[in-house]
């Protein structure tokens, strides 16, 4: 797992993030105005910044000037056009608006860490081995035939691990928004999953709400 800065001036907020990130496994630090970031970030190495760009002191874009060389994401309540190029074009990851839902916040986090290079391409639990870039999952080293969606799903649970989705929540994520059919497809692909790969007892369901992949 990748070691993150949270720069964000709002402490609700950075706490949030701060706990969902290390519900995924991630080690985080937290800071809360532009200089304290630039200080912190001269002591230790990070592998990813999520950084707010309306800070007291310094702002996110001063200070990213002053780190250049760490995987950045912005986070930010400007929306207009001109803020999210001026970020992009100085040379950061990614550019994220708020309000955002955590979920999103996840997955651009797990995104810019394989580009990267800083999170792992493959992920193991129990006797299964999940190999990103091929799409290919083992179990004991033996390669287990899985369809497209099997596999979508799967890494949906796998980068929301810890986390309680709902069924729609994993449509939308292994489906896409577009997707017209009933939520009852999601139980159908979980319970191939859980015979397939041996992972009853880690493929958690949640009561009225959907699944969480327990780790």
């Amino acid at each position: 797992m990748a070691e993150i800065l949270i720069v964000e001036d709002e402490i609700p907020i950075n706490t949030l993030i701060r706990k969902n990130l290390e519900l995924v496994g991630h080690k985080c630090s937290s800071v809360y105005d532009g200089q304290a970031a630039v200080e912190i970030i001269e002591q230790h190495d990070y592998d990813l910044i999520l950084l707010d760009v309306m800070l007291p002191g310094l702002d996110g874009f001063e200070v990213f000037e002053k780190i250049r060389g760490v995987p950045t994401i912005f986070l930010t309540a400007k929306s207009s056009l001109s803020d999210r190029v001026k970020g992009l074009t100085m040379g950061a990851d990614d550019y994220l608006t708020k309000p955002f839902e955590m979920l999103e916040l996840l997955a651009r986090v797990d995104a810019v860490l394989r580009r990267t290079k800083k999170e792992a391409k493959f992920f193991a639990i129990d006797n299964v081995t999940i190999h990103f870039d091929s799409r290919q999952i083992f179990w004991d080293g033996a390669v287990i035939d899985c369809t497209p969606k099997e596999f979508d799903l799967l890494e949906a649970l796998v980068v929301n691990r810890n986390i309680a989705l709902s069924r729609e929540k994993l449509l939308n994520l292994a489906w896409g928004y577009d997707y017209e059919g009933d939520s009852r497809t999601v139980d159908v692909h979980i319970q191939k999953l859980r015979k397939k790969l041996g992972l009853e007892e880690r493929i958690i369901t949640v009561y009225k709400l959907g699944y969480r992949l327990e780790v």
